[in-house]
């Protein structure tokens, strides 16, 4: 018998190394170039160094890693951006051509800017519009007076400036704020209010003209978001839905209008606020396959903070895990409550880096800041709601004021393509935190943030490979595997 046992347990011990090194996916990378933004230096997207990969089969729990697995593919990215609203246009008309030149070079030039691909503005005003205004005359249903007249003196040459800028394609998408006025059950633009029943279709029936008219324009409208923060009364232009609510909205009358009017390529976002009731939003809206049909993804905000929470990722996760087939997308989030005195704040950045990469390994396939540029006021904007955008347009002195908020985005929307594919990534310490993305062109992006004090030695490790690299002090790298 023992004879007989024994050469199972020989085969077995044969056939160790063999299973063992048949497990590990080959990596043929040999380098990794390291381009680092990093307090008290000046690196702003620095190309600093090239490290070579070398054998690490195994590394130590004492060493901290950060561990990419390119097999491990998850959402397809649509792109990262930020809004092109009234503000900013406005703001930008007021600068010197050479520094209007210099901006858009700077958002959306791929070689010499941060190449931004994805972008938002806003139907009829918003609380970031010098005045509260409609596209169509008071009672007018019909909507025979509909007309964008007042988009076209700045916003939309903006628009047409910042697709020039980014080689002739921006994927845009559109969001109101409020339905006119007369639309709405407390007459008002502004202070919240609901939809009347008997103007829903109406409403809907505006959508298409806006896409329609924008589109004549030059600027093709890739999707829709339904309501502006559809649960905020706030005291710019605002209208509530309850998730019951924008669900037959987008059942009874903009899904259906969007397909009988040969928009139904053009994406439909629901909810487009805060990350705390986005489970709550999404499971109403997609478990009704009527409503869901019609529904792209779900958009949500950063600003869920105001109740004294945490940023809620978790949430996002959940929507993530409970509805694979449907889309998640960053709409909106600034610094609010700006003070030109904080301009070259750090933590402004850090913020932006800290949600880009958890929503990123949340499940997000785009991320689009708000406002692109405001004054050295934080406007204009309309009812005093002033705020911080990456760059401040100086209209006094005619000057741009780089925020390092810039630069955060930047290591993302100058490196992660439209279309490439999140990948797995993991750090071994909580003092660095990443994602990870592999574009077309089969190079990998891995981003790495160090939002310590501490100056911190770690590998970037990759099947069975590995980088020796050291994060600075309160920067944020991307390191390009090739």
């Amino acid at each position: 018998m023992k004879s007989h046992t024994l050469k199972p347990l020989l085969l077995s011990a044969l056939l160790l190394p063999a299973i063992y090194a048949g497990a590990q996916t080959p990596f043929n990378a040999k380098s990794v170039e390291v381009y680092t933004t990093a307090q008290n230096t000046d690196y702003r997207i620095t190309k600093t160094e090239t490290i070579n990969f070398e054998s690490k089969p195994q590394p130590l729990e004492t060493e901290l890693s950060v561990f990419v697995d390119p097999a491990r593919k998850f959402q397809t990215m649509v792109g990262i951006g930020g809004a092109l609203t009234d503000a900013s246009a406005e703001t930008f008309y007021k600068l010197p051509k050479n520094k209007q030149k210099e901006l858009m070079t700077a958002y959306y030039d791929p070689k010499n800017g941060i190449g931004y691909t994805l972008g938002r503005t806003n139907i009829q005003s918003c609380d970031f519009s010098s005045d509260s205004y409609a596209y169509v005359a008071d009672n007018d249903a019909s909507l025979k007076s509909f007309n964008i007249s007042h988009d076209l003196k700045y916003r939309v040459p903006f628009i047409k400036e910042a697709i020039k800028a980014a080689g002739g394609k921006l994927t845009m998408f559109a969001s109101p704020w409020s339905p006119p006025a007369w639309m709405k059950s407390n007459n008002d633009m502004l202070h919240g209010g609901k939809l009347k029943e008997a103007y829903a279709q109406a409403w809907a029936n505006m959508f298409v003209k806006f896409i329609g008219a924008y589109k004549k324009q030059g600027i093709p409208i890739w999707g829709v978001t339904v309501q502006n923060e559809p649960m905020a009364t706030q005291k710019w232009e605002s209208c509530i839905f309850t998730a019951d609510e924008e669900r037959l909205f987008v059942k009874n009358h903009l899904g259906p209008t969007f397909h009988t009017q040969g928009l139904a390529n053009t994406k439909i976002i629901a909810w487009d606020h805060n990350r705390d009731m986005v489970y709550q939003r999404a499971s109403n809206m997609l478990e009704d396959p009527e409503a869901a049909k019609y529904i792209w993804g779900i958009g949500y905000h950063w600003y869920e903070t105001w109740t004294g929470s945490t940023m809620r990722f978790d949430n996002v996760k959940r929507v993530n895990e409970a509805f694979p087939n449907k889309h998640l997308i960053f709409t909106e989030g600034c610094v609010e409550k700006f003070n030109i005195d904080k301009v070259n704040d750090w933590a402004l950045g850090e913020k932006y880096g800290y949600s880009l990469i958890n929503d990123f390994n949340a499940g997000t396939c785009g991320w689009t800041d708000w406002n692109i540029l405001l004054d050295e006021k934080g406007g204009p904007n309309h009812v005093g709601n002033f705020c911080f955008a990456p760059v401040i347009g100086d209209t006094q002195t005619g000057k741009l004021i780089y925020t390092n908020a810039y630069y955060y985005l930047g290591q993302f929307s100058k490196f992660v393509k439209p279309g490439s594919r999140r990948i797995a990534a993991a750090s071994s310490r909580d003092k660095l935190s990443s994602t990870a993305f592999i574009n077309a062109d089969g190079k990998l992006v891995v981003v790495v943030m160090n939002s310590t004090d501490d100056k911190v030695p770690y590998f970037l490790w990759i099947k069975g490979k590995a980088a020796k690299l050291t994060s600075l002090p309160h920067s944020i790298a991307t390191l390009i595997v090739s």
